[in-house]
């Protein structure tokens, strides 16, 4: 397995299919690292869809989801279950920011947080609009993650 990229390093390039459901439509398209440069990113990679605890954190973060914009900042989900998995947990739950489908967990295991046997680990990592690691969560558990108020004061330290 691949070490965390450390504070202040750049993270790995990556690219991976995703969505993002828009109303009732729903635009599948691939979503590259390297695009998403120019704003802040945030990077919430969760173990499953329509799960306890993923589903209060992604909802959590869909609810202030205008406070992450003004913060200039894009959220990306990303977990290893496939689109359809993931449309269906979108739908479900009025989420609004992309999902994305890391099915041979790769980037995770780029990232150095994939679990052998187990899936990922619960984790979040803020990018700056450089893509420079800023700052970075990874729970040993997962039963529990880091809120709204907590990414948007990381947010806000890099204006």
């Amino acid at each position: 397995m691949a070490k965390q990229p450390e504070i202040g390093s750049a993270v790995p390039e990556f690219t991976l299919p995703g969505l993002l459901l828009a109303g009732d439509t729903v635009e599948r398209r691939e979503y590259r690292l390297s695009e998403a440069k120019g704003s802040p990113l945030v990077l919430v990679f969760y173990p499953g869809d329509d799960t306890a605890v993923c589903t209060k954190q992604l909802c959590s973060y869909t609810s202030d989801l205008d406070r992450f914009k003004g913060l200039g900042a894009t959220v990306w989900g990303i977990s290893p279950q496939g689109l359809d998995s993931h449309e269906a947990f979108a739908r479900k739950h009025r989420l609004a920011f992309p999902l994305l489908a890391d099915t041979d967990r790769a980037v995770a295991a780029a990232f150095g947080i994939a679990v052998p046997g187990l899936g990922l680990r619960r984790s979040v990592f803020i990018l700056d609009g450089d893509g420079t690691l800023r700052w970075k969560h990874v729970a040993l558990m997962g039963l529990t993650f880091q809120n709204s108020d907590t990414l948007a004061e990381q947010l806000a330290a890099l204006a």
